[in-house]
């Protein structure tokens, strides 16, 4: 459930103010949450347990057709692998939001969440209200308060349960690093968020386990021309400088 009142919510990180928080919560496994975030705005995500898995989708807040695009997020920054600087592009060559902090490293941006078919057969149901719901259902749900439908849920990155791809192109689940690791993403243009905590699809153990995600997010500021990770690789800076001119033509940078 969200954290109220205010004057409950955690502290945010260090130097952020404690106005500067918009948005606290902790979502239990097997559920969802979703909220619109300004350009600029921090979301970290923690890891309570070390069995949490928060498959996250993007999407441009008052445009929706602009959405996280996983194959380009992985080939065009030639990295299959999510940390600190990795972007999360869009279809359009955009940046959404990028990694400002990892203390994990158990990320997948590969395998996407897990289906109504799959969860039925491995826990006997995978339906939004059961006790194993699939993260494409719960999606569905966040997406239709967003003004979605299923054919705007496209595949997912997950953070806090990891996947390597071995020598022999075979997927190995790595799992978490333990509890209380977190990840931070910065918007780098106005968000439509959507989180579902459910289990990894290649989670080996038998039980749908599934651990308590902290989400908190704060105002902070977006990356500019200054920043270094607007430099880091020429497909990075393409895709910062795609942004910057759509931000600019409409009014928003």
């Amino acid at each position: 459930m969200p954290v109220l009142p205010a004057s409950d919510w955690p502290a945010p990180p260090e130097g952020i103010a404690g106005e500067d928080l918009v948005w606290a919560e902790t979502v239990a496994g097997g559920n969802y949450t979703h909220k619109i975030l300004a350009r600029g705005t921090e979301l970290r995500l923690t890891d309570l347990t070390g069995d949490a898995c928060a498959h996250v989708l993007l999407y441009s807040a008052d445009r929706p057709w602009e959405r996280l695009n996983t194959a380009d997020t992985v080939k065009v920054l030639w990295n299959a692998y999510l940390g600190v600087g990795h972007l999360l592009l869009s279809g359009q060559g955009r940046v959404l939001a990028s990694v400002t902090a990892d203390t994990s490293g158990r990320h997948d941006a590969l395998t996407g969440t897990s289906a109504l078919a799959r969860n039925t057969a491995r826990y006997g149901d995978g339906s939004p209200q059961s006790a194993s719901p699939a993260g494409r259902e719960l999606f569905k749900l966040a997406a239709l308060k967003n003004g979605l439908g299923p054919r705007d849920v496209p595949p997912s990155v997950s953070f806090f349960q990891g996947v390597r791809i071995a020598d022999d192109g075979t997927t190995a689940f790595t799992g978490s690093a333990g509890p209380g690791g977190s990840v931070t993403l910065r918007a780098e243009q106005p968000l439509t968020v959507l989180i579902a905590n459910v289990p990894h699809p290649l989670d080996p153990r038998p039980d749908y386990v599934c651990g308590p995600v902290e989400v908190l997010a704060y105002r902070a500021r977006p990356t500019g021309p200054h920043d270094a990770l607007w430099h880091a690789t020429p497909e990075g800076r393409r895709a910062f400088l795609n942004t910057a001119e759509h931000l600019a033509a409409r009014g928003i940078a």
